[in-house]
């Protein structure tokens, strides 16, 4: 069996630390076994390690996301990376014919699951189960649900044809987020929790793709990705698909979507600076300023600040936080990179149509920039912290703490950290976005190959 494990969204019921570079999978607020802080996907990550199913994963994601990736998982986590964010059924779709592409057989069995499942171990064991199931039913696809604790609204509903909870049964219907009278009604009908856990045969995807016209070869397919449906799986597949059954699982399962289910499996009450006041029950404070935060006098409270906003909810209704926020299209103030991470300080966009953006920059020794130019923007560097090497129009030089550093518009620079260093940088320009980068090359050595070498 191979696994595929979907990364995407923004996560913005838990702004303003998600956003849509880090997604909720990524905030570092779990502790694992030796009480070190974790992300969601560290933590899944470590237990398909636990299980030997990590050399059997991949994860599909975005752009956006494949720098946090590998620096929280490492280089060597395999990615299929979208070239645009288009919906389910074309990411499922993209990592499936890049696994047919790869040479994996057929008749292999693929499981898709989400990055970020709060669970115990045994919910791996289960997913396994799906392969016996789907081989020994004949069913297009085999599904793993939930067995409910509670009338939830926010989850969706499969209910079964029949009932074994120890063996696979068939699936009548799906009921998404009812109200709690009718979620009642469901878990009377044994319904589980849609938990997003499903399987096929990697020849029925390929098939189906065939059928409605889509491309099997890799390359082409991310030529062509645009021109997918921008449908979810469960809109293109799941709805038309003729035998679909369901597995049951009863262990601990958790949606950590919004602050009040993960507050509840935070490693502290207090994560940054803050400081909460004596006889304050069940609040929490994490604090990615650094300026102090201070919580007096309020019971089930929820303050979260991050260089892209503040937040103060109580945890009952932190999930509406999502509909306050989704208007907003500001550019993420914070973002982790393969080469360590950068913090937008300060912007600022002038009537006549130039901007200031200052960015704190903080490249692990090792680590380098690419090597790259901009059209619409100048950059001043101050080295604050450190020493590297300073590629500019393919000539090199050491840099270090105290030096300042003009890269003017259209010309060709880079970096690379001897030790730790952080870099003050101001841009000027028309437009200070990410995408004004037109990237030279990535890899040192390949930077070096080009530069004559000068003092």
């Amino acid at each position: 069996m191979k696994l595929v494990l979907l990364s995407g969204g923004s996560g913005k019921r838990l702004w303003p630390l998600s956003n849509d570079s880090r997604s909720k999978q990524f905030l570092k607020v779990l502790k694992d076994a030796e009480g070190r802080k974790v992300s969601m996907v560290q933590r899944v990550w470590g237990q398909l390690e636990e299980n030997k199913l990590a050399a059997d994963s991949i994860i599909a994601t975005g752009h956006s996301q494949v720098d946090m990736i590998k620096t929280q998982l490492g280089p060597e986590v395999q990615i299929v990376t979208e070239p645009e964010r288009r919906d389910t059924f074309p990411a499922i779709a993209l990592a499936a014919v890049y696994l047919y592409s790869q040479g994996t057989d057929l008749d292999e069995v693929i499981a898709m699951l989400p990055v970020d499942p709060y669970v115990e171990d045994k919910f791996f064991q289960r997913v396994l189960d799906l392969e016996f199931a789907l081989r020994n039913s004949n069913a297009n696809l085999a599904l793993m649900g939930v067995t409910p604790t509670f009338p939830s609204e926010k989850y969706g509903y499969i209910v079964p044809k029949d009932f074994d909870k120890d063996e696979c049964f068939t699936v009548d219907y799906f009921k998404e987020k009812p109200d709690e009278a009718l979620a009642k009604h469901l878990i009377g009908k044994n319904a589980l929790w849609n938990c997003g856990v499903f399987a096929f045969k990697l020849k029925y995807i390929i098939d189906l793709l065939i059928e409605k016209n889509i491309p099997v070869d890799y390359e082409t397919l991310l030529q062509n990705y645009h021109l997918l449906p921008k449908n979810s799986f469960d809109y293109e597949i799941v709805e038309k698909a003729k035998h679909i059954i369901t597995l049951s699982y009863t262990g601990y399962w958790k949606d950590l979507g919004t602050w009040n289910t993960l507050t509840d499996e935070m490693a502290t009450m207090v994560t940054g600076k803050g400081i909460i006041g004596e006889g304050v029950k069940n609040s929490h404070i994490v604090n990615e300023l650094d300026v102090p935060v201070i919580l007096l006098g309020l019971d089930n409270v929820v303050v979260a600040a991050s260089p892209d906003g503040i937040l103060v909810t109580d945890k009952e209704g932190s999930s509406k936080v999502k509909e306050y926020v989704k208007g907003f299209d500001d550019r993420p103030m914070y973002e982790e990179r393969s080469w360590g991470w950068y913090r937008v300080l300060e912007k600022t966009k002038y009537p006549e149509g130039n901007g200031v953006l200052i960015k704190r920059l903080n490249i692990t020794a090792g680590k380098n920039l690419s090597y790259q130019m901009h059209y619409k923007r100048s950059e001043v560097w101050t080295i604050v912290r450190g020493e590297g090497i300073y590629v500019l129009n393919n000539q090199l030089r050491h840099i270090r703490a105290g030096d300042v550093i003009y890269n003017s518009l259209g010309e060709k620079h880079a970096v690379k950290a001897i030790t730790d260093m952080e870099i003050i940088e101001v841009q000027t320009g028309s437009e200070l976005v990410e995408e004004d980068m037109h990237c030279i090359a990535d890899d040192w050595n390949d930077i070096e190959a080009l530069c004559k070498i000068t003092i």
